[in-house]
């Protein structure tokens, strides 16, 4: 009986050619007539010579289907392109042949894999790529089988976009939540609301994760919220949260972010406010925090170069009021200032009589919700009460809206896509109707929207309607580099939200310069904040990477909106208002330049 020949140990049972007669070896045989060891198998050695391998095949009958030179070429060509030459170069960039990643991207993805061990802030500036880099990140660890199960957490209006993303570029299998056996899956995108409710809460608890994203992590920022608890209680090796806005209102948003990523980084909350924070938002040790803060935390900026965006044409576009939407405006600036020392600086009511400016400013279905709420709240006996009543009534002679018709007027001329961004809802409704009416078609975008509206609001608007009428969450997570017209119905006061506003459009992927459009109504508050952020602190033409710092800096005191509102409330006229607004920008420009020399403050 024959008993086969061993196998080399390790080897794979790969057949064996029959044996050859001595007279037919190749002229590099040993004289003694043995047969050499690169003969018995084709992987024993790696400088085997293909000429006597295929005389051999040629002498010989094929020993199964296998026993195939092409075959074994490709064998060897699969084995080298598998070899890992240096362990810092992302391996999944050869598996992504029709995806090129910016420089800063790439190095972005190799500081959290090798210097944070999974665990980071991604903190880009708006439109610079955050969900590549974690679409990188991700990859690269399954391509090494250090990830197999992933949750992404995000926006309800961005789960899909992002299912798309990790799908299209980077070919994972990732899926939406839709139903309870979802979860199950290897990638998973959901909002934030469905996972942390019942029964996904505790199923989600139960599992445990090779990898967590956190898209618009900044939401995690109060550490008594549901939301932070959750994230908290969830097990998971690796965690990236995403956010442009690390730090809004005070350090301990930052404190409780880094804690979620590794807990005592920043010591004990004590220690954290005693050795870096100086009152509510001034920190003091800052060469020390920054240190600490970046072993975890990446911020890449527009300014840092390497990165080229197209173009942005800003247009101030200024109007007159008709004598009606005047006598409405006027009317209710008399009645914030009366009403704003009745309130004997309560701050909070004083806040939401300047929002009735602005509303007027925005539209006459705007502001007559709000008035019809303040004369349902207000005492019978009061004086006030009259006097709403009569600016209610003025909003009855008003038949035309200014702005809505300019706004027809320039998107008939553009005759191409465009957004547009107002503050108020009933604003939005009102375009909706006006532009019905005149035969242009518009979709609407805003919160509240569950996240299918929402996506069959942009796929609409990307194949069939011409304008999109955002509210504030149109400014947050959605991508529009398809369109490059942004008319700014309203504008708002912080210069981060305008900022947030462009950067849907103005971002990585967008091919034609941006032209932005800035309505304002002559002789109003209006006029008063295009100054402030166009003429002063030229926010539009030139992006200024540093605003977040520069708005952080000035928000040490007094938040953005606040400070505003009293200069509104305390200007004599309006001539005094724009010396108020002078010397903001000026504090604004002066923060920048110790921002740009380094100085801290």
């Amino acid at each position: 009986m024959l008993t086969p020949k061993p196998q080399p140990i390790g080897m794979p049972n790969v057949p064996m050619p029959p044996a050859a007669e001595p007279a037919a070896l190749p002229p590099s045989s040993s004289a003694s007539g043995d047969t050499p060891a690169r003969l018995i198998h084709p992987l024993v050695e790696l400088s085997f010579e293909r000429s006597a391998f295929e005389d051999l095949e040629r002498r010989s009958e094929r020993n199964g289907p296998w026993d195939d030179w092409t075959l074994y070429k490709l064998a060897w060509e699969a084995e080298e392109a598998s070899l890992v030459t240096d362990f810092h170069e992302l391996q999944c960039l050869r598996a992504l042949p029709a995806f090129e990643p910016m420089p800063h991207q790439i190095e972005t993805a190799r500081k959290v894999l090798h210097e944070m061990r999974g665990r980071a802030i991604l903190a880009d500036e708006v439109g610079l790529g955050k969900t590549i880099e974690a679409g990188l990140i991700l990859k690269e660890y399954w391509v090494r089988g250090l990830v197999k199960k992933a949750l992404i957490l995000v926006p309800a209006s961005l789960v899909l976009q992002w299912v798309r993303e990790l799908v299209q570029k980077f070919d994972l299998p990732a899926i939406p939540h839709k139903r309870i056996h979802s979860w199950q899956q290897e990638i998973v995108v959901a909002s934030m609301d469905t996972a942390k409710r019942e029964p996904n809460r505790q199923l989600l608890l139960e599992n445990e994760y090779d990898l967590l994203i956190v898209d618009e992590a900044h939401k995690l920022k109060n550490k008594r919220t549901s939301n932070y608890r959750f994230v908290n209680e969830l097990r998971k090796k690796y965690c990236l949260l995403l956010t442009a806005t690390p730090v809004q209102n005070d350090l301990s948003e930052l404190y409780n972010l880094i804690t979620l990523l590794k807990p005592g980084q920043l010591g004990e909350e004590g220690d954290f406010n005693s050795n870096f924070v100086r009152g509510k938002r001034a920190a003091k040790n800052e060469d020390k925090l920054q240190e600490n803060i970046g072993q975890l935390m990446i911020r890449n900026r527009r300014t840092d170069g390497g990165v080229e965006f197209t173009r942005r044409f800003v247009t101030n576009v200024p109007l007159t009021l008709s004598p009606e939407e005047m006598a409405l405006y006027e009317g209710v600036t008399d009645y914030v200032k009366r009403h704003a020392y009745a309130e004997n600086g309560d701050l909070a009511s004083m806040l939401s009589l300047v929002t009735l400016q602005r509303e007027v400013c925005s539209s006459r279905d705007a502001v007559f919700l709000t008035l019809v709420n303040l004369f349902k709240k207000t005492p019978e006996g009061s004086p006030l009460r009259a006097r709403i009543w009569e600016l209610v009534e003025l909003i009855r002679n008003i038949k035309a809206n200014t702005k809505a018709e300019k706004t027809m007027e320039l998107i008939r001329e553009m005759n191409d896509k465009a957004i547009v961004f107002t503050e108020y809802r009933q604003t939005q409704d009102y375009l909706l109707r006006f532009f019905r009416e005149h035969g242009i078609q518009a979709v609407p975008y805003r919160g509240g929207m569950n996240r299918g509206r929402k996506d069959w609001m942009m796929d609409l608007f990307r194949r069939r309607a011409q304008v999109m009428i955002a509210t504030e969450a149109g400014g947050e997570g959605i991508n529009l580099q398809f369109c490059h017209h942004i008319i700014n119905f309203d504008l708002p006061w912080n210069p981060m939200r305008v900022e947030q506003r462009i950067g849907r459009v103005h971002r990585l992927g967008q091919t034609q310069d941006v032209k932005i459009y800035n309505l304002c109504t002559l002789g109003t508050i209006e006029e008063h904040i295009v100054h402030l952020l166009h003429e002063k602190i030229n926010l539009f033409e030139s992006v200024i990477g540093e605003l977040d710092d520069i708005v952080e800096r000035l928000e040490r005191e007094e938040s953005w909106e606040r400070r505003v509102a009293k200069m509104v409330l305390e200007s004599s006229d309006g001539e005094d208002l724009r010396r108020r607004m002078d010397d903001l920008g000026d504090t604004m420009l002066e923060a920048r330049n110790q921002s740009q020399r380094g100085v801290t403050t």
